[in-house]
């Protein structure tokens, strides 16, 4: 087979994969749902304070908007200050490709970018890298913070959670508990080894590739002109992720009730589901992930799936009618643009 057909096959398949995946969990999220249930959930959506959407609708605006001047000060040390109208629509097209394919949305910016902006796709690569390097590393800060302000609700779920395990699967002792953690030194260990001797492997260079890309997105910030900048805006976009979770919450009468930790840990879990490469921007998993995350406040596990189906539809509209709306107006905008230096 010739191998550009096979690449798209390969690729057309792993979407049907994960597409698959995508419709598993979200069977798996209702499968156990009572008829009780059910209406339990259509009740908190028919009286969900849907103005709410509106100001959770504009955090998400202005934390892309932030990324998009974050990625433009990523770009300046290339020698390339493309107009911040353009990387914006670029970043919203973004987003709305990733409900479709998984990642994809990462080289599409970067192809329009290319394409309005006269900057070189190549050139934006390591940008991209570094911006997800660094938005690691602040989901890492986020689970830290999560934790530690939030330890004796997380342990105490943690070991009901352990408790049930135990009470299945005939106990669950100290000894399996050391076993577990030699088995992950083993495999840290066994990682670190096959990068020494076998490194010559097309996977494991690829793999090393990976990592060292990683590393010099995250090393590349010593570059940036605007330092200050670069931090005010890689908080910020963070800071609208929780305060749209915060403002979301107002949504439902049984959730309005909770505060900034528990914005926190739905925050937590939500953007470990959104990582899962499943069309439609985490479909399922999103919401099992807030439910999860709820039902260790003791919030009723239909409440939980339907709130986390209510932010994850808010996300996923928002991002096809921005995404969609900044399709429509980049060519007009950059004609009226060129129009006007002509």
């Amino acid at each position: 087979m010739d191998p550009q057909k096979k690449k798209k096959l390969l690729s057309v398949l792993q979407y049907i994969l994960f597409l698959g995946l995508s419709v598993f969990l979200v069977w798996w999220s209702t499968r156990n749902i009572t008829d009780e249930g059910w209406v339990n959930i259509k009740t908190a959506f028919r009286n969900a304070n849907y103005i709410v959407v509106l100001p959770v609708m504009i955090c998400l605006l202005l934390s892309h908007y932030s990324r998009a001047l974050r990625w433009k000060i990523l770009m300046e040390p290339l020698g390339y200050t493309p107009r911040v109208s353009n990387t914006y629509m670029a970043v919203l097209i973004g987003y709305m490709a990733n409900l479709a394919v998984p990642r994809l949305g990462e080289v599409l910016k970067c192809t329009i970018l290319a394409r309005y902006e006269k900057v070189p796709a190549d050139k934006l690569v390591g940008t991209i890298v570094a911006e997800r390097a660094f938005d690691v590393v602040c989901l890492l800060v986020v689970i830290l913070i999560t934790v530690f302000t939030q330890f004796d609700i997380i342990g105490g779920f943690v070991n009901e959670k352990l408790q049930a395990i135990q009470s299945k699967s005939g106990g669950f002792s100290s000894t399996m508990l050391i076993l577990l953690l030699a088995i992950l030194l083993l495999l840290v260990g066994g990682a670190v080894f096959v990068f020494k001797k076998f490194g010559h492997l097309k996977l494991v260079q690829k793999i090393r590739t990976i990592l060292d890309g990683i590393w010099r997105g995250l090393t590349s910030a010593r570059y940036v002109k605007k330092k200050g900048w670069f931090i005010f805006h890689t908080v910020f976009i963070w800071v609208m992720y929780l305060m749209s979770v915060q403002i979301g919450f107002y949504a439902m009468k049984e959730t309005s009730v909770f505060g900034v930790t528990h914005s926190l840990s739905v925050l937590t879990m939500g953007s470990l589901a959104m990582i899962v490469p499943v069309p439609g921007a985490g479909t399922g998993v999103y919401a099992i992930a807030v439910q999860t995350t709820l039902s260790a406040y003791r919030l009723h596990g239909d409440i939980g799936l339907a709130f986390g189906n209510l932010m994850w539809s808010v996300q996923f509209f928002f991002s096809l009618i921005s995404g969609a709306i900044a399709l429509a107006l980049l060519p007009y905008f950059n004609k009226t643009k060129n129009h006007e230096k002509g």
